[in-house]
């Protein structure tokens, strides 16, 4: 019976795949009533003894599994007892692939359990000229392998979780044939499938060119009348030339602002005031190794517009695209005279009732990703602007009205000088008709007073 169950067990071969350099464990547990002490043998095929434990306790390594520092390959002592003599190997290696087999002596009788381990790796190679990472347009090929491959086994290809198909299958699917770009950027994923079992592989992949604006047609929000930093921004380990920053819908003219940095790499542009006429797409670009590399992207305009609806102030989020736009959020902020910040709930829609004349408006847009950008305004100073001018028309329309009622109190004070002095010139020219009106008015007077003496 013992045979049978020894026979029957070595018919039977366990599959186990790991990663290169990552640590893998090979099943071997003891089905034994009674497993202590036991003696444990590990081997691999056509490469001899890997570990093994005599009953004693004495354990010895293999010579191509050993070295001073560290041993590539262990037992867990703490699981013996419960018979469990599974083989920790670390940093797997390639060769490391192959069949295993686990031997159990227990007073003279014994039992293999043979391990299958395959090791799945997804390697790249570049045509750069850079060692570490290609750059925009160099040829790369991912390949994924496993050894040994497993028969019937169909491959599946991920880039940054999303489902990839190559355009041309080579070797089954092993290998992918891409140009790099900014697109094929990111953790490359096969997957290994044959029947029920699924086996799975990653490696990154870094490309080097224009990292900001990180793709083509990237939107840029700015609000207007802030500074803003027109992005052109190159991998560090590149020293482009020729770099240029320059906006497309004003026929190809250099956009000539202080650069942001004056590293080799960062040649970003700055805005220090933007106004509505910087809207539009721009173009960064430069050469590198005689290889021209350009990155474009739009640079929209937000604004708050305020205007009056039946007596209540309106205040409103523009934007000069706001396609990419799916919610606007608005956050009324005030101080008192301590200083205190006192922020109001949120308010929703493009456009929104003012009741608070005071504090600071901020209009926040969103869209499917998150936060888009944002715009603010200042409430109170619009209102006492607004005041202080009507202040100032009511001061200058009553001063006018004052002055015109002076001047004409003045004209017609001169008038009447005027007109006495032409009747006394009058007057002046006949002398005797002078002498004959006094000496008719010294009369009248002495009359007068006369009658009142009687």
């Amino acid at each position: 019976m013992i045979f049978l169950l020894t026979k029957g067990v070595r018919s039977e071969v366990t599959e186990v795949v790991g990663e290169a350099g990552s640590q893998v464990v090979l099943p071997c547990i003891c089905e034994a009533a009674q497993c202590d002490p036991a003696a444990i043998t590990w081997s691999k095929d056509n490469k001899g003894t890997v570990w093994r434990k005599q009953s004693s306790g004495l354990q010895y390594w293999g010579s191509n599994w050993f070295n001073r520092e560290n041993s590539r390959v262990q037992c867990p002592h703490l699981k013996f007892a419960k018979g469990d003599y599974s083989l920790e190997i670390n940093g797997l290696k390639e060769d490391d692939a192959g069949l295993y087999t686990c031997k159990v002596e227990i007073k003279g009788h014994s039992t293999d359990k043979r391990i299958m381990l395959r090791i799945i790796e997804v390697a790249r190679k570049s045509t750069s000229v850079f060692p570490s990472t290609p750059m925009w347009g160099d040829d790369v090929s991912v390949r994924c392998s496993v050894t040994p491959w497993p028969e019937g086994a169909v491959v599946y290809w991920t880039l940054n979780n999303q489902p990839y198909a190559p355009k041309t299958r080579t070797l089954s699917g092993r290998a992918v044939d891409v140009q790099a770009s900014d697109k094929l950027a990111g953790t490359w994923t096969c997957s290994v499938h044959r029947s029920s079992n699924v086996w799975s592989a990653s490696v990154e992949l870094s490309v080097t060119g224009i990292i900001q604006p990180p793709k083509q047609d990237t939107k840029l929000y700015a609000a207007l009348g802030s500074s803003f930093t027109m992005p052109c921004v190159f991998s560090p380990s590149l020293s482009p030339k020729a770099v240029l920053v320059e906006k497309l819908d004003s026929g190809f003219q250099i956009f000539n602002n202080r650069s942001a940095s004056s590293s080799s790499w960062d040649k970003s542009i700055v805005i220090q005031e933007v106004v509505p006429e910087n809207e539009g797409r721009y173009r960064c670009g430069g050469t590198i190794q005689e290889r021209r590399l350009s990155q474009t992207m739009q640079l929209v305009v937000a604004k708050i517009v305020k205007s009056k609806k039946k007596g209540t102030t309106m205040l409103s989020c523009q934007l000069s695209d706001p396609s990419e736009v799916t919610d606007y959020q608005w956050v009324h902020v005030s101080y008192d005279i301590n200083g205190t910040e006192s922020v109001g709930p949120v308010q929703y829609g493009q456009t929104v009732p003012v009741k608070e004349d005071f504090g600071e408006w901020t209009c926040r847009f969103l869209g499917t990703n998150g936060l888009l950008g944002n715009v603010t305004t200042q409430v109170h100073v619009m209102a006492g602007l607004s005041g202080e001018k009507s202040s100032a028309v009511s001061s200058n329309t009553g001063t006018v009205v004052g002055l015109s009622f002076l001047l004409i109190i003045l004209l017609l004070v001169l008038a009447q000088m005027y007109k006495n002095h032409r009747r006394r010139r009058r007057i002046l020219q006949y002398p005797a008709l002078e002498t004959i009106v006094h000496t008719i008015s010294n009369e009248r007077e002495e009359r007068e007073k006369d009658r009142v003496k009687k």
